[in-house]
């Protein structure tokens, strides 16, 4: 026994003199913008917590704390036997595990220095360092870290935090009645929040006036009142994060893509520099916000990526992450006609031209030799007269889109699909180049990056770089090796150039043009359940997302909801990101035809198109319509030999 007494005051002094390790609160994790300004600093379980002095918390909010989680906390020493055999009866009895035993050292303990992992070698390691930090720190200095470090849901650490969150006031103005609904969550945050769950709240705030009873800090009558009393939650949005779809994100991809484990992410010291342009993001929040109409359950999700690099600049999951943190940026849905920047792709490619005609009118195709299939512009409005390519994309032709399907190859096209960033799935049917296969607008933005940096494929990212703190190692994405030519400059060019005509007059995104600031090309697509719009500038590249998740039907109101979202964050986009129009690239051959007959303009020529074509593609006729008298464009000019020789 004698021995024993020695070893146990060996222990305890050896603790004593032993400092305690690096509290993992006071180096976060770091998730911050490309410029190095905080987005949120993160624990493996949120952002850290708002630091409260414990004469600011009321003693009714520690008194239920202390009833409901460690009644004998100022009588036991960090372990407590009673409350661990205690619970140890509660659980046999259930037959799970209904109460851990820890006492609220313990718990301190688990937050601050040790991972959530449930080992015997843990254990011990908490028991240990618990009875370190009562010898280090008195009973109070314990209770006020506690209640600033304990996790009450919705992202919101201590009772700061919590106090904002649910009940929208300082922590130091709470009642008994909101005191003991707080003190019930950490329990189970997501079990008992009185967000989610009101009834289940409600039964763990009566569980906890019950107990301040038991102990002697109420009397019954006083509890009855407080349980009674109407409580009125705070809607404030979610305190996990400044752009919290894209934070997550950033998050889930350094775990991925670093190979950060979440056990090094809880622990701190790592920095993850974010792609993140907070101007950008606050644009793309802006854009989402005052155009959805309100108390509508309309969703919407934008993403906008640098089509040199793959970074992601803006991203928009939802209307609102505090009541749907779903991200609709990779959500897989039918993108409508954005789908033909694809398939034009492909037929400039293989033996169509932007002077290339069909007739556009209710049209039924008969293929794989015996299966017919009946092509309906939308609204039944057709031109009755044959399209060229440029004038089918602003119009957003179905007939025209069809019949370059069926002629280069449905296989040729999800062929070019896959080249340019679409994973999922797809099918040879002449219905492909009306986009009826779903994608999501992130993928849809990584192709239309090909088009925009003139035939690379990209890799979009979030994480620029990591660096650890405690091992020195820098990490950094790499993005000259991810980039992988897969479209000609040319037709790259082609596609950029015919799809300006969209925002142009007649153009099915002519309404939106108002809030731009400069030239861009884009694609809008329309489904019975989704809106698109799909375009770019030479510096960004934006996708746009709007429907129900539930498939809804898209009135006729809502069907053009993503166009005017897409244009208000691309026209701050282009005062942010200034940039010269595109230069088309040697050897394409500039030309002016009459759309009518899709031949070389004449000065008679009353609707003309400007259109560029690969070397021997271009029309050589003149407009056989009004052929009276060739532009000055198109005349050959005769150069006397002497000046070949000296000028050329």
């Amino acid at each position: 026994m004698t021995l024993g007494f020695a070893g146990m005051t060996t222990l305890l002094l050896a603790l004593k003199a032993t400092p305690l390790p690096d509290q993992s609160f006071l180096d976060p994790t770091r998730i911050e913008t490309e410029q190095g300004s905080v987005l949120s600093e993160w624990t493996l379980r949120g952002v850290r917590s708002e630091q409260v002095p414990i004469d600011q918390i009321p003693i009714q909010l520690q008194q239920a704390t202390l009833a409901v989680e460690d009644a004998r906390f100022y009588q036991h020493h960090a372990v407590s036997p009673r409350s661990m055999f205690r619970a140890l009866l509660v659980d046999a009895k259930s037959g799970h595990v209904v109460e851990g035993g820890s006492t609220i050292t313990q718990q301190l303990v688990k937050n601050l220095f040790l991972s959530q992992e449930r080992t015997i070698t843990r254990k011990v390691r908490e028991g240990l360092l618990s009875l370190q930090l009562e010898l280090h720190e008195s009973k109070q200095d314990i209770l006020t870290q506690y209640l600033n470090t304990i996790y009450y849901g919705h992202g919101a650490y201590g009772v700061g935090a919590a106090s904002r969150l649910y009940f929208g006031k300082p922590v130091s103005e709470l009642s008994l009645a909101e005191s003991a609904m707080l003190a019930g969550l950490p329990k189970g945050p997501s079990i008992y929040s009185p967000l989610l769950h009101p009834e289940a709240a409600k039964d763990r705030q009566r569980l906890v006036l019950n107990r301040m009873v038991q102990v002697g800090a109420l009397t019954q009558e006083q509890a009855d009142a407080a349980f009674t009393q109407p409580l009125h939650y705070h809607t404030a949005q979610d305190p996990t994060a400044s752009a919290p779809y894209f934070t997550h994100t950033a998050l889930e991809e350094a775990k991925d893509h670093f190979h950060i484990s979440s056990d090094e992410l809880y622990r701190g010291g790592i920095r993850i520099t974010t792609t993140l342009d907070p101007v950008l993001q606050q644009a793309a929040e802006h854009a989402v916000v005052s155009t959805l109409p309100k108390g509508s359950s309309i969703q919407a999700a934008l993403v906008a990526i640098d089509p040199q690099t793959g970074a992601i600049k803006a991203m928009v999951g939802g209307k609102d992450y505090a009541t749907s943190p779903y991200n609709r940026a990779f959500a897989e849905r039918q993108p409508g006609s954005t789908f033909k920047a694809i398939l034009y792709t492909a037929a400039l490619q293989h033996g169509w031209t932007p002077a290339e005609q069909v007739n556009s009118e209710l049209t039924t195709f008969l293929y794989d030799k015996s299966k017919l299939y009946t092509v309906h512009d939308y609204g039944e409005f057709y031109a009755h007269r044959p399209l060229t390519m440029r004038e089918a994309l602003a119009r957003s032709d179905n007939v025209y889109a069809v019949t370059a399907n069926l002629d280069v190859g449905p296989q040729t096209v999800i062929d070019q699909a896959r080249k340019m960033g679409v994973t999922t799935p797809l099918q040879p049917y002449p219905a492909l180049a009306l986009g009826v296969f779903p994608t999501s607008p992130l993928q849809m933005a990584t192709v239309y990056a090909t088009l925009a940096n003139g035939g690379y494929r990209i890799v979009p990212h979030t994480v620029d770089e990591v660096r650890s703190s405690f091992t020195g190692s820098v990490q950094q994405f790499g993005t000259e090796k991810d980039k992988t030519r897969v479209i000609p400059e040319a037709v790259a060019f082609q596609m950029t150039d015919l799809m300006k005509s969209v925002l142009g007059p007649g153009g099915t995104g002519y309404k939106i043009h108002q809030y731009m600031h400069g030239p861009a090309a884009a694609k809008t697509g329309t489904t019975d359940t989704d809106a698109w719009m799909v375009g770019y500038t030479p510096k960004l590249v934006c996708a746009v997302w709007v429907g129900y998740d539930s498939n809804h039907p898209l009135s006729l109101d809502e069907e053009h909801l993503a166009g005017p979202i897409w244009a208000k964050f691309m026209g701050t986009a282009q005062q942010r990101l200034p940039s010269d129009w595109y230069r088309p690239p040697l050897g394409l051959e500039k030309r002016v035809i009459d759309p009518v007959t899709a031949e070389l303009a004449t000065k008679n020529c009353s609707t003309t198109e400007t259109d560029y074509f690969t070397p021997g593609t271009a029309p050589k006729e003149f407009c056989s319509l009004h052929a009276e008298q060739v532009p000055e464009e198109h005349q050959v000019e005769k150069t006397p030999w002497w000046k070949k020789w000296f000028w050329r």
